[in-house]
């Protein structure tokens, strides 16, 4: 029998024992790189965020292993505080201009001044010749501050120096409106979250106007994390963000940057403006049932058709009254023309006079709660059940009687909620309406740069709806829609739909006259798909025109006229309306595909 014996393992081959945080603290291990901030309204570099680094790969050479360890070891602050200092030891050394912003939790802050103290304080000029006024500390929040008189008492000593105080990451879900109300920070940074597609996002557009109401209100400014693309950057800058960073604008390194990168930089210098996404509304405007509610008498289960008769007669104006139970729960609900019809019949006072209401009311009443949206209440428009129109509805609170709603109400609400809904999109091609278009003409001329104004019209669209239906007709609006969308950069072309079959296209592309002769030329193509066989061997349908007589009218085209807008010619937006309303007269009138014409 043969004895295998094995070498012991050799040492070279036993795994290192793992680095800690404790060593790199000590053996001076910790490098910092520096990330650009730039100033979107010029494109000058405002300033770097410090980015640790432990040793180059190693398990802890990037920040959310390296704190994770520093947790594990129960050196969290000690870590933040020598992480501040290396990055002032290597701004010094780098020699870099602007502000130097630093990231450090609440408790480790405090725990730095106070450690500090009578040696002259970790943000003094004296401890690495760094000017307290070219430092700003970024507030983290990974745990929520519990002694805010500690961390206002540091802020305080801090803003005596010179050094400024930014919220870092707001909203992460960890940052707090209030504590940027406790502390007043100079500069707000906002989560990359809502910089990140912002052009394909209404809702984060609207965030970010509300915070810059906000920084206006508490008196700071806005720098947005996370920039990634020109897009973004553009909608950033023009929205009136104050400070941009990303890695568009300059990736961290250990030297920074003395200028954004070429990508930021052409956008930067670009008069272009952004394409802004639209929030669509809803048609509603916040209008709930209770707005329509009117104040009204009721009567108890027990009540006689006597009683009700006199209730009807003292209240003139009333279009039913509602039946409730001893809870004021609605259990019925009596139109007036239907029980005046009744009791003016032969023998219906002696017969059921002194019967109680209920008999001949409605048991299934529509029955909504006082916070029910419009949106919701317009079902009833079109439900089978259209005894809700007439006699109307009762609104509750908590299932307790409040009042009346009428159906004529209803519809006037809905209605006006709808036009207003349609100013802002309209709800056939779900494009943004007249007040969008309008502001994006104001943004354009207020921009100082030249832009084309484009105004796209159907050509005897009115005989073809008129043939072949409402259906069809609205099948032809939304197909120039989809062409005029698919041929214009959704980054620089504004495309608007003013309502029926009249669109604005507001243009900063170059190549604007080649997409308009595309938009017309595809169009005109796909349109004849929606004509009949007969209709396009005869090349257009016999139908009514405008006066009534019938005549034969051609497949459905598609006309637009455009007006150039040099900077300065012209000053509202009203103006450029109405030019390019001219130009797509011409180009009806003269039987145009495309007319062209200057300010």
């Amino acid at each position: 029998m043969t004895t295998l014996i094995y070498p012991a393992p050799s040492r070279s081959l036993e795994r290192p024992a793992p680095l800690r945080v404790q060593t790199l603290i000590s053996e001076d291990l910790l490098t910092t790189l520096f990330q650009p901030i730039v100033q979107l309204d010029c494109g000058l570099i405002y300033g770097h965020e410090a980015l640790v680094r432990g040793p180059a790969g190693s398990a802890l050479e990037y920040p959310d292993a390296l704190f994770a360890a520093g947790r594990r070891e129960g050196l969290t602050v000690e870590l933040e505080v020598r992480c501040a200092a290396q990055a002032l030891k290597d701004w010094s050394r780098h020699k870099l201009g602007g502000r130097l912003l630093i990231n450090m939790s609440a408790a480790a802050l405090t725990h730095a001044l106070h450690d500090e103290q009578g040696r002259g304080g970790l943000f003094s000029d004296e401890a690495f010749g760094v000017a307290p006024g070219s430092i700003m500390i970024e507030l983290t929040e990974h745990e929520r501050v519990t002694d805010i008189e500690s961390l206002r008492r540091a802020i305080t000593a801090l803003r005596r120096q010179g050094v400024g105080i930014a919220l870092d990451d707001f909203g992460d879900g960890r940052s707090s409106l209030r504590l940027w109300s406790e502390i007043q920070p100079d500069i707000v940074k906002i989560d990359k979250y809502f910089s990140h597609d912002l052009p394909a996002h209404a809702e984060k557009l609207q965030t970010f106007r509300a915070l810059l109401q906000l920084a206006e209100t508490f008196g700071a400014q806005l720098i947005a994390e996370g920039i990634e693309s020109a897009e973004e950057l553009r909608v950033l800058r023009d929205l009136g963000v104050t400070f941009g960073q990303g890695w568009l604008i300059g990736r961290p390194s250990r030297e920074g940057a003395t200028e954004a990168l070429p990508g930021a930089r052409t956008v930067l210098a670009s008069s272009d403006i952004a394409v802004l996404p639209e929030l669509r509304r809803a048609s509603s405007n916040g209008v709930t049932a209770e707005r329509l509610m009117m104040e009204a008498v009721t009567v108890r289960e027990d009540a006689s058709h006597e009683q009700l008769f006199r209730l009807f007669n003292e209240h003139e104006q009333l279009h039913a009254i509602a039946v409730l139970n001893a809870k004021d729960e609605p259990v019925a609900l009596v139109d007036r023309s239907q029980f005046i019809n009744r009791w003016a019949k032969p023998f219906f006072n002696d017969l059921y006079g002194r019967h109680a209401c209920t008999l001949f009311a409605n048991p299934s009443p529509l029955i909504v709660d006082a916070d029910t949206g419009i949106e919701a209440l317009t079902t009833v428009l079109t439900s089978a059940d259209q005894r809700y129109l007439r006699e109307g509805f009762i609104i509750t609170r908590e299932g307790r009687y409040l009042g009346l709603g009428t159906g004529e109400q209803l519809v006037r609400s809905v209605t006006e909620a709808r036009i207003e809904a349609a100013r802002h999109a309209n709800p056939l091609t779900f494009l943004p309406g007249n007040i969008p278009i309008s502001q994006h003409i104001g943004r354009l001329l207020t921009s100082g740069r030249g832009f084309v104004a484009a105004y796209a019209d159907l050509n005897h669209f009115k005989p073809f709806n008129d043939e072949y239906g409402y259906w069809r007709g609205d099948e032809m609006i939304r197909l120039v829609a989809r062409v005029a969308s698919s041929h214009c950069d959704s980054q620089r072309d504004f495309l608007g739909h003013v309502g029926g079959d009249d669109f604005v296209m507001l243009f900063q592309s170059d190549d604007w006259e080649l997409r308009c002769e595309q938009i017309v030329t595809r169009f005109n193509d796909l349109a004849r798909n929606l004509f009949d066989a007969a209709a396009l061997q005869a090349g257009g349908i016999m139908a009514e025109d405008r006066h009534g007589d019938m005549r034969f009218h051609p497949c459905t085209t598609l006309s637009i006229g455009a007006v150039q807008i040099a900077p300065g010619t012209l000053q509202r937006p009203e103006q450029v309306a109405s030019a390019a309303a001219t130009a797509k007269r011409h180009a009806k009138h003269e039987q145009l595909s495309v007319y062209v014409m200057a300010a």
